[in-house]
This record gives C-alpha cells, sequence and structure tokens, in this order.
C-alpha cells in the first residue's frame, strides 16, 4: 500500500479553504483513516492546522510558512500534517480549541496543534511567525524542537503525559454532564460520579434569577465610552448579550440595559464594522473604538445582526435600524446567494493588493468614482461625502487608506454646507450608489467560499423570516428559497448533510455532499422552519421543523449523560464528544435546540421534546447559574422553560394587513407564532398532513368566530378570549389583570 502522506492530497478535497493548500510542498493530508493510521504507522505525532478560507491570519501563515520549503521538509519528515476546514468539521475544531483555551486563555484561527498518533493534543497554539518575533517562537523552531523532543523517549514519555491530562481536561469541559463531575486529577474534593435515580434531572433547571445574575454581568462587562463589550481590542459583537439586554428592558423598563444596547447598536452601525457603502458586517474590529475591522464577512455574523437589528426597531421604532437590516438582508442576497435559491459562507478578507483593498478609501479615490459616476454631482460633493465617512489624507488604515465610519450626521453637514436635511440626505445616498458603482467595476472582489453549510443556512432563514415580519412579507419567499435548496441537497428525508459546494465544472445544483449534520445544522435549521412557518402559516415548514426535532431527539440526545451533544450518536469518534452549551461566534447549539424542542412541543406534545429539553437545562443548571453571561442562549431558554410559553395563534387564511401592521411594529420576545386554517375542518386536515396523533392545544378550540380572523394570545396556557383585534389580544397578554399573568 502506498504511503498518503507521500503527497498532498487536498487537491482532491472540495472544501475552498483546503484547495487554497492544495499547491503547499507540505503534504497535507485531509483528516481522515488514512492519515491518522500513517501517524500511527510511521509513529510520528500529527501537526493539525484548522483554518477557514475568509481568514486573514491563516493566509499569513501560509505565506510565510506552508509556502516554505524548509517548513515544509520538517512538517513532512517528522509529522503527517493534517488541514481541517473549521466551517466543514466544526467537531474537531471545539475539541482543539477548547484545548487551546485551557492551555493558553484564548482561542482563533488558524488553529495549530501537536497530536500523538491517537490524537491527543501536546502543543497548541494559533498562529506562529514563520521565525520568531517579538516575544513569539518561531513555527520552524517550534517544529524542529517538537521532532527532537518526540525523538528522545524521556522528553516522548513526558509529552504523552501531557496529551493524557490534556485531553482529560478537555473531557472534563466538553463533556462535562453536571452529575459527573469527579474533581481534577489529585483534586482532594470529594469525588462526584453521577447521581443515583437521575439526580441531575431532578435538581430541575437554572433559577429564574439567572437572567438578572447575567444582565448583571453583561452591565459589568459594558464599554459605555465606546459602546460594546470590554475595555479594550478586539470588539466582537455580540448578538447574544444585546438580546438579553432588550429583553431586560422590556420585562423591567429598565434604563440601564436598553442604554448599552443602544450604545452598542450604534457603535456597530456607525463604526467600520459595518460596509458603509455596500451594508452587511465585516467580522470584528481590532480596536475599541469600531473603527478597523478584520474584513472577511461571514454569513452566520450578518444574519444574527440582521434578527437583532430587525428586533431593536420593532422594540424602539428607530427607522434607522430598519436600514440596517434592510441593507445586510439585501447584502447577503446580493453577495452571498447562491443563484438556485440557497446561501454560501463567508466572503474573504482580502483582495487585491491585501487585507480590506476592495473597501477602503482615499480622498482621490473618492473623487475618482464621482467623476466615473452617470449623475452629475456639485463641485464640494468630494468634501461632503470625505467629511460624512471620515475620509483624510493618511486615512486610519493601512497604505493611507481611510475605513469608513459615519464620521458626521447628515444634519451636522446639512449645518456646514448650508442644505436642508433632505438635500444633504439626497447628495449622501446619491454619492453612496456612485461609491458602490465604483467599487464593483474597478476592484478586484474578495473571494468566496461557495460552501452551502446547512446550520449558517438557517440562520439565515431565521433573519429572512424575521424581516418578512418585519419589513417586506416577499421576504418570506427568499427565506423559502434557501430551505427548500437545503431540503433538496442535503436532508435525505431522516439525516442532514453539512455542507454542499459545486467544483469547478459542476453543473449549478449538481455539486458534492459531504459530513454529517452536527446539532447546530439540526437546531439552527429547525429554528428557521418554524419561524418561516410562523410569518407563511405553511405547515410543510412546520412539518420539516418537527422532522429535525425527532432527529436531535433520537440521534443527539443522551438519555445516560442527560443532555444533547452535538455530535451524532454514531459519529466519528474524536477523542472527546463535544457538547455546546456557550455561546461562541455563533449561539450554543444546545441552547438553540432546547429552545426548539420546548416550541415544537406545542405542536407535538405527545413525542415527549420538551421533556429531553428539560433534562438538557437541568444537566446544565449549575454550569449556566455559575456564568450566565457565557451561556446566554441556553439561560434563555431555561427561562423560556420556567416561564412557560407565550403563544400566538391566528386562525385565518391570511392575515388582515392590520394584524400585519401590529406584528411589525411590537417587540415580542420568544413568541410563538401559530397560524392555523380558520375551520376545525382545516386543521384536521393539516394534523394528517403533518403525521400528529391529535391537535394540539395551541390550535385546539381556536377556531376563527364569525368566519372572521380571529387572534388567540395566550401565556402560561392561560389564553385570551377570542379577538378580532390583534392589538387587543396583545394588551391582553401583556396585562396585569390577565389571568397567568
Amino acid at each position: 500500500m502506498s504511503d498518503p502522506t507521500a503527497r498532498n492530497r487536498l487537491v482532491e478535497e472540495a472544501s475552498p479553504y483546503l484547495r487554497q493548500h492544495a499547491d503547499n510542498p507540505v503534504n497535507w493530508q485531509p483528516w481522515d483513516d488514512d492519515a491518522l493510521a500513517a501517524a500511527r504507522e510511521r509513529d510520528v505525532p500529527v501537526f493539525l492546522s484548522v483554518g477557514y478560507a475568509a481568514c486573514h491570519w491563516c493566509h499569513v501563515m501560509e505565506e510565510e510558512s506552508f509556502e516554505d520549503e524548509a517548513v515544509a521538509d520538517v512538517l513532512n519528515d517528522a509529522f503527517v500534517p493534517v488541514k481541517v476546514d473549521r466551517e466543514e468539521r466544526p467537531d474537531i475544531d471545539r475539541v482543539y480549541q477548547t484545548v487551546n483555551q485551557l492551555v493558553n486563555g484564548r482561542g482563533g484561527w488558524p488553529l495549530s496543534a501537536w497530536l500523538t498518533p491517537e490524537g491527543k493534543p501536546f502543543y497548541v497554539g494559533t498562529y506562529f511567525p514563520r521565525d520568531g518575533r517579538q516575544g513569539m517562537p518561531g513555527f520552524l523552531e517550534v517544529c524542529r524542537n517538537i521532532a527532537d523532543s518526540w525523538n528522545d523517549p524521556e522528553q516522548r514519555s513526558d509529552m504523552e503525559a501531557r496529551a493524557e491530562q490534556w485531553t482529560a481536561a478537555a473531557r472534563d469541559e466538553l463533556e462535562s454532564t453536571g452529575g459527573d463531575d469527579a474533581g481534577a486529577p489529585g483534586d482532594d474534593g470529594a469525588a462526584g460520579g453521577v447521581a443515583d435515580d437521575g439526580a441531575a434531572a431532578d435538581a430541575g433547571p437554572p433559577e429564574a434569577d439567572v437572567l438578572s445574575d447575567a444582565v448583571t454581568a453583561a452591565l459589568r462587562s459594558a464599554d459605555r465610552e465606546h459602546g460594546g463589550f470590554g475595555r479594550q481590542g478586539p470588539k466582537f459583537p455580540q448578538v447574544g448579550r444585546i438580546d438579553l439586554l432588550m429583553q431586560a428592558y422590556a420585562r423591567s423598563g429598565r434604563e440601564e440595559p436598553l442604554n448599552v444596547a443602544v450604545e452598542t447598536l450604534d457603535a456597530m452601525a456607525e463604526g467600520g464594522l459595518y460596509d458603509q457603502v455596500g451594508g452587511g458586517f465585516h467580522r470584528y474590529c481590532t480596536d475599541r473604538e469600531w473603527v478597523v475591522p478584520h474584513f472577511e464577512k461571514m454569513l452566520y455574523d450578518n444574519a444574527e445582526l440582521a434578527r437583532v437589528y430587525l428586533d431593536a426597531h420593532r422594540l424602539l421604532g428607530r427607522p434607522k435600524y430598519a436600514t440596517v437590516a434592510r441593507e445586510t438582508l439585501a447584502f447577503l442576497d446580493r453577495e452571498l446567494g447562491h443563484p438556485h435559491g440557497g446561501f454560501y459562507g463567508t466572503l474573504d478578507a482580502d483582495s487585491g493588493e491585501g487585507e480590506g483593498e476592495f473597501y477602503v478609501w482615499t480622498p482621490d479615490s473618492v473623487a475618482e468614482a464621482l467623476e466615473a459616476a452617470d449623475h452629475e454631482f456639485e463641485a464640494d460633493d468630494v468634501e461632503l461625502v470625505c467629511d460624512r465617512f471620515g475620509v483624510e489624507s493618511g486615512g486610519n488604515f493601512e497604505r493611507g487608506t481611510t475605513v469608513l465610519t459615519r464620521a458626521a450626521s447628515v444634519d451636522d453637514l446639512a449645518d456646514a454646507y448650508g442644505l436642508s436635511v433632505e438635500s444633504a440626505h439626497e447628495r449622501v445616498l446619491r454619492a453612496r450608489t456612485a461609491l458602490f458603482d465604483y467599487r464593483e467595476s474597478t476592484r478586484e472582489r474578495p473571494p468566496r467560499d461557495e460552501k452551502v453549510l446547512a446550520g449558517w443556512n438557517g440562520l439565515a432563514i431565521s433573519a429572512f423570516a424575521a424581516g418578512a415580519r418585519t419589513l417586506d412579507a416577499g421576504l418570506a419567499e427568499r427565506g423559502a428559497e434557501a430551505l427548500a435548496f437545503v431540503r433538496e441537497h442535503l436532508w435525505d428525508g431522516d439525516r442532514l448533510s453539512r455542507r454542499y459546494i459545486e467544483r469547478d465544472g459542476d453543473a449549478v445544483g449538481e455539486g458534492e455532499v459531504k459530513g454529517n449534520g452536527y446539532l447546530e445544522d439540526y437546531a439552527y435549521l429547525g429554528r428557521a422552519a418554524l419561524d418561516l412557518y410562523g410569518v407563511t402559516g405553511d405547515p410543510d415548514h412546520l412539518g420539516f421543523a418537527l422532522d429535525l426535532g425527532r432527529t436531535v431527539a433520537d440521534a443527539f440526545y443522551d438519555a445516560d449523560d442527560g443532555t444533547i451533544y452535538s455530535t451524532p450518536n454514531d459519529a466519528e469518534d474524536l477523542v472527546v464528544r463535544p457538547q455546546e452549551p456557550t455561546d461562541a461566534s455563533t449561539p450554543s447549539s444546545l441552547g438553540v435546540a432546547t429552545r426548539l424542542l420546548l416550541d415544537l412541543d406545542l405542536f407535538a406534545p405527545a413525542e415527549g421534546f420538551a421533556d429531553v429539553a428539560r433534562d438538557a437545562l437541568a444537566t446544565h443548571a449549575g454550569d449556566v447559574t455559575a456564568s450566565p453571561l457565557e451561556h446566554v442562549t441556553l439561560a434563555l431558554a431555561a427561562a423560556r422553560e420556567q416561564s412557560g410559553p407565550f403563544e400566538l395563534t391566528l386562525a385565518c387564511d391570511e392575515p388582515p394587513q392590520e394584524w400585519r401592521d401590529t406584528l411589525a411594529s411590537r417587540y415580542l420576545p420568544g413568541v410563538v407564532l401559530a397560524p392555523r386554517p380558520p375551520t376545525a375542518e382545516g386543521v384536521s386536515a393539516w394534523i394528517d398532513d403533518l403525521g400528529l396523533v391529535e391537535v394540539p392545544p395551541i390550535w385546539r378550540d381556536r377556531d376563527a368566530r364569525d368566519s372572521a380572523p380571529t387572534a388567540y394570545a395566550c401565556r402560561d396556557f392561560t389564553c385570551s378570549p377570542p379577538n378580532h383585534d390583534l392589538r387587543a389580544a396583545l394588551e391582553w397578554a401583556a396585562g396585569d389583570d390577565a389571568p397567568g399573568a
């Protein structure tokens, strides 16, 4: 049998990230049985490098090290080098990122990990320069030292002992299920073990005040000067925290949570995180002031941010938030949309001469853009545009360029240039269009990773469903197109696959499907299908959500451990089986899954969805209580379980326009929209189509009255009287004198 490690095998892969490395002199291997078997046969460590196509520092490390012949010689001779696309294999990334965070206190990409042939990590880091600088060890030196140590029996023994210790620590972190805390090796505390008779489940979900604790922690971490969280860079979008603070304000009327949320929303929308010309958000900002971003654009960030700006618009009635959301959804459709309906994953940070080249400006390039436009511009429009977006000679970024921010308000521009506000606004919009057209026609576009990932598409579909409810009902059609695409290509009627991609030469719609779906795929997509049902009334979307929920309960839930794992029961065995109770760049899949199951239980109570969710919530109650801000999504799911559902049943063929206007303007966090046919006969037909055993309480006896659309608002299983006025039904649900309120 030929040695698979004698050549670079990434040319056989479809992932754009892996194919970026197919021409490296390093003999890269995909993560597969052949590569791991070769490491065992050669008795050498695995060097694991994890990244993604849009990652700037991944590109830097490739150019410095992986294209270098001397580095390649060491990696090929002394290791089995393995490349992993973290977007295709979030399970692998989760395991070794956790080790890196435990050991170094931080994570990120590229992730660099050295593993025993059995996959156990003994040295971890992120980006390494080729040669040491500024206190950072050089990658070549690290590789040589590790190779020498591995070949020394005494040092190898130490490395293997460290690998066992770190794997045990990762297992304790990722597989912890509340009742099995046996303490760290050498801990003098009492051993835990699994309690008898389901004691973890008996402990119940987190207490109701866990959200108050999370709010307190969020306020403590807030940057009240510049917005966001943390008082130094980098600054990341923290959508879960914004959700939490807005809900806290809605519950209590306290101004401080709202003020922090608004300061953060404004800072992100007005700074360099937001693409001031084309809409959509970059990944994060490197500085405290939200000026200079890392320029990659991710589907998941833009989906979640569009949704939270729509929520803020409904809460506060501020058109500027609706505009940000509308432009972000337009960006997703325009630049990440698959022609047959799905959404691609990312846009790269780099293009042309380097990072951010597509997005930055100088006064001269602004002038060129206006001169090239079809419209005639005023003599001082270049100056006005530069004032609006902070474009100055010398700039705020590399090569004397400027990342655009909203440096001056339209009102201030009107005063400064002696214009009416309407005229200033019109001139800014016209110039912005010219900048957009100029960069589209003259600049090299950032490369696009054209993987269609099931879970990330779920987040985008939920955002379009929220847009349909808030902005334009027609946006639901775009979400439905994406859902249909995922169902066609990634759903086999029983299980989801992780990703779909078309290689060069493939016909549109005839690409490669790869990988088992993870919990995030089922949870995000199930949530999306339920959201889409809520705004369209199409029971087929509800049926798909139920199917996904059933697979979560059957394939990811472990009754013995009382938890829902990130990988299915029949997945590849890694050194650790991960869970995802905490929020990261995407919301906790465990939190989204438990909330989804609680909501699906309203439609299929006989299937035990709520029992699975409650078991998982009880298992993780201690962790949520101890650090609620790290578990925001899971904490919100626990609060939903404690408070009971908020249901809005709409019995009608089509909601009246007045109802649509009401839903577009009301902030109703956690509401389950449950449209149904107006008659009992219509509901019976739905029950047959959905394969349900009986009419669920959320629809039962909630017919349309007097042949007119009828709304029922319900909290804690107590419902308003039938009402033809949706506003009146919602006021009943919100009233202090409502039964069960």
